[in-house]
């Protein structure tokens, strides 16, 4: 048995998406800025933190190291350094430049989770990376035109909905880790 915690990060990412969204739907041009803090700090750090974690040390078989892991250490990057960038009252469009790149890489991962079959649900797992993909790609123009109501509530959609199907695939691999790994025992114990 391997050590596996993409749960933990599923949920997360889920918490992200969804202060994000909040964030791009009333935050964004909010004059408060620091209220925003805690939330991407917190989501970034585990995001980081479990990610890194992952890409060095290949916890979990095959491929699921790279899709999660380095998608995670993207993500994460962008929460924590959004969290710095507000309170330093730093501007977001560099961010949100990283989050293009980074978004186009959720992208491609999607497509080859689907083309491969990868995870035990790839067609869900793939829109999952390509829903959060294209609002990473959507970032800099929202953040440059932050005052159109359109283009932030129609990002705010997509973070909900890649949200709703992260929370989804995260809730039903709680449900699914607690019985399949309901035996397992640490080598030390064995």
């Amino acid at each position: 048995m391997f050590i596996d915690y993409i749960t933990l990060m599923l949920i997360n990412m889920v918490a992200g998406l969804f202060i994000l969204a909040y964030y791009v739907y009333a935050g964004l041009d909010s004059p408060n800025q620091k209220q925003w803090i805690p939330g991407f700090g917190v989501t970034g750090a585990i995001a980081l933190t479990t990610g890194l974690h992952m890409i060095f040390t290949w916890p979990v078989i095959g491929s699921f190291n790279i899709a999660f892991g380095e998608s995670s250490v993207l993500l994460g990057i962008l929460l924590v350094g959004a969290a710095i960038a507000l309170a330093q009252g730093w501007e977001l469009l560099t961010l949100a430049i990283y989050g293009f790149f980074a978004g186009v890489v959720a992208v491609v991962i999607g497509l080859r989770i689907i083309n491969l079959g990868l995870t035990k649900q790839p067609f869900l797992s793939g829109i999952g990376f390509i829903l959060t993909g294209l609002a990473g790609i959507c970032a800099a123009p929202t953040v440059y035109l932050k005052t159109n109501r359109t283009l932030r509530l129609l990002g705010a959609a997509v973070l909900i909905v890649a949200a709703l199907v992260w929370a989804l695939t995260g809730y039903m691999s709680y449900w699914n880790h607690l019985e399949s790994f309901n035996k397992w025992v640490p080598i030390p114990m064995r």
